[in-house]
């Protein structure tokens, strides 16, 4: 069976979905990723069996699926999101959208990255990458890929030069080339990575002064996830205080985090604090605050191995 609705109404679909992303968290959104898959039977299908139908409405296929496998990312299902990664991609390039496959190969990297495969990670990013030359924002975003990948194999020097690479393509700007998704590589989005990538590499004043500019800039749901790796910093730092008054900042809204990755640091960095024989006792209180404050678990949310730093 094939869903009768065209292009048009996959874009209704996809607009929904990334609102209430962008609003609420990828928890938020669940319900209606479950009721789009229920509803399109083509994204449960081989997309091999798709061969012949209308191009615009691959397309459009394919960029549901890529926002789909990034919401189950955020919201803690990696295998589900790297299954629906890889159906997205398939549906992009039988319709020929090297945009959209070069999206979901980024977010890909991304979600390899995060679970400890960063070989894997950089196979991602140098698909997307290929051959041609891209526009400034979209090759930076590659660049920032590469560096996560290459920080967490311990590659100091050329994780720094990748993340200096993609801030110079950066500041070239917009340009006609980019593709419709390049919205949301902003300033905000890059700071936020320069200090995650200094994380990785341990050099937390670096990581804590540019992490906290992200912070301190409004953006979409999913970047709270920087408010979480600045406090795994300031507790790494032994920056007790910053990390207590941080902690006072973020536990009254906790329970409204819609991002499973980010509850899962912040579980992890208060679960450090606790068992940290010296952290001070007003330190220690915040942290259990911090605990009882954060979402339940989502009952369909599968175990995992906690993230690599």
């Amino acid at each position: 069976p094939i869903d009768p609705r065209g292009a048009a109404g996959l874009h209704a679909d996809i607009a929904r979905l990334v609102a209430l992303d962008a609003k609420s968290g990828a928890t938020s959104a669940l319900p209606a990723v479950r009721e789009a898959v229920r509803r399109i039977p083509e994204l449960s299908d081989a997309p091999g069996r798709l061969c012949g139908q209308d191009g615009d409405r691959l397309a459009a296929l394919a960029e549901l699926g890529e926002v789909i496998g990034w919401i189950l990312f955020d919201a803690g299902f990696y295998r589900a999101a790297h299954r629906m990664n890889t159906r997205a991609l398939a549906l992009a390039e039988l319709c020929g959208d090297l945009w959209t496959a070069r999206f979901v190969l980024l977010n890909d990297s991304m979600l390899q990255t995060h679970v400890g495969a960063p070989d894997t990670a950089l196979r991602a990013a140098a698909r997307a990458r290929g051959t041609r030359a891209l526009p400034a924002r979209v090759a930076g975003l590659v660049r920032i890929r590469q560096a996560h990948a290459i920080a967490l194999l311990g590659g100091h020097r050329d994780a720094l030069d990748l993340m200096s690479r993609a801030r110079c393509l950066f500041l070239e700007g917009v340009s006609r080339r980019d593709p419709p998704w390049a919205w949301w590589i902003d300033r905000t989005e890059l700071l936020g990575h320069q200090g995650w990538v200094h994380a990785r590499l341990h050099q937390w004043d670096k990581a804590i002064d540019l992490l906290h500019e992200a912070v301190a800039a409004p953006g979409p749901s999913y970047r709270t996830l920087f408010a979480a790796k600045l406090l795994a910093v300031l507790a790494r730092a032994g920056a007790w205080r910053e990390a207590e008054d941080l902690i006072a900042g973020l536990a009254p809204g906790a329970a409204r985090i819609g991002s499973v990755r980010t509850t899962q640091t912040l579980e992890r960095t208060a679960s450090g604090l606790l068992g940290r024989s010296g952290t001070p006792r007003p330190l220690r209180e915040a942290a259990v605050f911090l605990r009882e404050c954060l979402p339940a678990p989502h009952p369909l949310t599968p175990r995992q191995p906690p993230a690599r730093p």
